[in-house]
């Protein structure tokens, strides 16, 4: 039987130079065909709001949706670590994080959770992670907060908004996050993020210099309606799914994915 991916077999693929994979699943199918291509973190992400729910942002996903989807996943899952999103408005405050967290643990049987911001977060992850919930935190573009931000725009070109961000990075690192996804952040701030943390980044639309990268399934497998720069169609060239999603497994860990052409400068 396939061991485990954990917190601490992605600090040791960092440590190691070897690239983590993550991809998106909300389905008992995509689950086990997913988990039997290696992929090393299943996300349960609010993602779902859009690819599952035809929303046009992530903000009407709720804690139950989330339990639904990751319920569903978790039966499937041999190898990969499922990590779970907490959605909009579920972590207002430290301790009602602690509880949505525990939830999507105990009734969606995620192994992780995952919540955005930075520096209004710290001592929610510092309290969660204190009570054993790991934790990874997600910087750059946050979705759950595109309505104050106008729009899904990169983040980070500007100095003192750079600066802000490494800042919240180590902030989060040193309150216990485990590990930091960063979306949509030019490929300098991210390289120079994943060099001054010792917890991984998973990069989605930052780069191949993060220690692992995440997509939506959907977008990898061509049937978004709007997909976003960062992803590429790996179905192409008569691919059924499973080839295309090791396909996008070994293009990460070879590191030809993301190109240039999905990246931002």
């Amino acid at each position: 039987m396939a061991k485990r991916v954990t917190v601490k077999t992605l600090r040791d693929m960092k440590q190691k130079g070897e690239k983590i994979v993550s991809l998106t699943a909300y389905d008992a199918s995509f689950a086990r065909v997913i988990d039997e291509q290696d992929v090393d973190v299943i996300l349960v992400g609010d993602s779902l709001g859009m690819v599952m729910q035809g929303h046009d942002s992530t903000v009407p996903v709720s804690v139950d949706d989330i339990i639904y989807h990751a319920k569903s996943v978790a039966p499937q899952c041999k190898r990969a670590m499922i990590m779970a999103d907490l959605p909009f408005m579920s972590y207002t405050s430290p301790n009602q994080a602690i509880s949505n967290a525990a939830r999507l643990m105990q009734e969606g049987q995620a192994h992780i959770v995952k919540l955005e911001g930075g520096e209004a977060q710290i001592d929610t992850v510092r309290h969660m992670t204190h009570h054993g919930v790991p934790v990874c935190a997600h910087l750059g573009l946050t979705p759950q907060t595109v309505h104050k931000l106008g729009g899904y725009r990169v983040q980070g070109r500007e100095d003192d908004v750079a600066k802000q961000m490494l800042d919240d990075a180590l902030a989060l690192q040193d309150a216990g996050a485990d590990a930091v996804v960063l979306e949509c952040v030019p490929v300098d701030l991210a390289e120079k993020i994943t060099k001054e943390l010792e917890i991984p980044t998973i990069g989605i639309g930052a780069g191949r210099v993060c220690d692992g990268q995440v997509l939506v399934l959907q977008d990898m497998i061509g049937i978004s309606s709007l997909a976003p720069k960062f992803t590429a169609n790996f179905l192409k060239d008569g691919r059924n799914i499973p080839e295309a999603i090791s396909a996008y497994v070994a293009a990460v860990r070879d590191v030809s994915f993301p190109a240039d052409e999905q990246c931002f400068f």
